[in-house]
């Protein structure tokens, strides 16, 4: 039977295949291999949450692709809480099926196509780029617009903003993204920030520390009061262990929100009702997003010596669930030399040209294996 041909987008090998080898190489180690390269939740996901997903089992009907009044209500209420966004209209909030789909496919959802650009972080996750290639748009790496020659600027369209950012752990604090944000609405082009670590700040965007809390595009000391042009993208994914659920949303613009849950309506992009009801009752429990955080923030105070002990330098890494780290040497042989010790990371060359020279390594290892990381980092020194 011949295989057709011309099928298919043509989009880039997953990046993460390229690091078989080096998999290989660390689960050899006789303590087993230590795996600090992708970042998902090894931890419980709270009682509180499995329960209120369990009590919504018992749903038959379809669920809505805008999500339930209540779980909109919780959206905003946990805005105005947690994030510094008043007045919220819980009508300009969608859930979605995790923030990876959302990213992927906004850009196509929001009407992008040949000619148009989209502007994403010098450094950054790589679905970005995957997203514009998907709506046939142009991918453009800048930290500012006025890092864009004139003949891309004037063709932008969307710009991502990713605060705090992955994989470096970089906050864009208000003034920056107002910046961002004016230049961006000056010539027409929405702003969708990325905001998924924003709960795990460190240092000075630790508030259980004294620092303040991360700002959101949306905060009125960036948006003016006015949300128009302004989309921010959240996940429950990091700060409630909830990747398994896929639960997400975004929220903004109130004018252009109705074609996107038009969209989304005609591709079936919707959110199981239990899920949502997940979402909801985590969204108003702050107590679990505490004690996750404190686990993240001993094992990230654990790590972070042993990896400067092995000879790395981390930069920014100042939120998120990474340290954003470099040796001075090529990425790869960086790789190989933590895989020797049973230890898988990141390569930095998955996020942009930007990134060769570093690695990323996760929090997100249990406890005995972050101890066990520690131990072979400080006796290789």
């Amino acid at each position: 039977m011949s295989v057709a041909r011309g099928f298919g987008l043509n989009l880039p090998d997953y990046p993460w295949n390229s690091l078989a080898p080096y998999r290989r190489t660390a689960q050899e180690h006789p303590d087993g291999v230590v795996d600090l390269s992708i970042g998902t939740p090894v931890d419980p996901t709270p009682l509180v949450i499995q329960d209120a997903l369990a009590a919504a089992a018992d749903a038959p009907g379809y669920p809505t692709t805008h999500g339930t009044p209540a779980l909109r209500e919780a959206v905003a209420a946990w805005f105005a809480d947690r994030r510094g966004v008043p007045d919220l209209d819980p009508d300009a909030v969608m859930p979605t099926v995790g923030s990876k789909e959302l990213v992927a496919w906004l850009p196509l959802l929001l009407g992008l196509g040949p000619g148009d650009v989209v502007v994403r972080p010098v450094v950054a996750y790589p679905t970005y780029d995957i997203g514009a290639q998907i709506a046939g748009a142009e991918a453009v790496a800048a930290d500012s617009l006025d890092e864009l020659e004139p003949s891309v600027r004037e063709r932008v369209r969307m710009v991502w903003v990713n605060s705090p950012g992955n994989p470096t752990g970089i906050v864009r604090d208000a003034q920056s993204l107002k910046r961002l944000v004016d230049q961006a609405r000056a010539q027409g082009a929405v702003v969708v920030s990325d905001e998924c670590y924003a709960e795990l700040g460190w240092g000075q965007w630790d508030p259980a520390r004294g620092g303040e809390p991360v700002p959101s595009v949306l905060d009125p000391r960036v948006s003016g009061g006015d949300t128009s042009l302004l989309f921010s993208a959240y996940s429950l994914s990091k700060q409630s262990n909830l990747a398994g659920y896929r639960a997400a949303f975004l929220t903004g613009d109130p004018a252009l929100m109705p074609s996107l849950i038009n969209s989304r309506k005609h591709a079936g992009m919707i959110v199981p009702y239990p899920v949502q009801e997940a979402m909801r009752v985590a969204l108003g429990d702050s107590a679990h997003v505490t004690a996750q955080k404190n686990l993240y923030r001993q094992r990230r105070e654990a790590l972070k010596p042993a990896v400067e002990a092995f000879g790395l330098t981390i930069e920014h890494s100042e939120a998120g669930l990474y340290l954003w780290a470099t040796a001075g040497e090529d990425t790869w042989d960086t790789v190989e030399r933590f895989a020797r010790l049973g230890i898988v990371v990141g390569p930095g060359t998955f996020y942009g040209d930007a990134g060769h020279g570093y690695v990323r390594l996760s929090l997100t290892a249990s406890d005995e294996r972050m101890a066990a990381a520690v131990q072979r980092l400080s006796g290789a020194v």
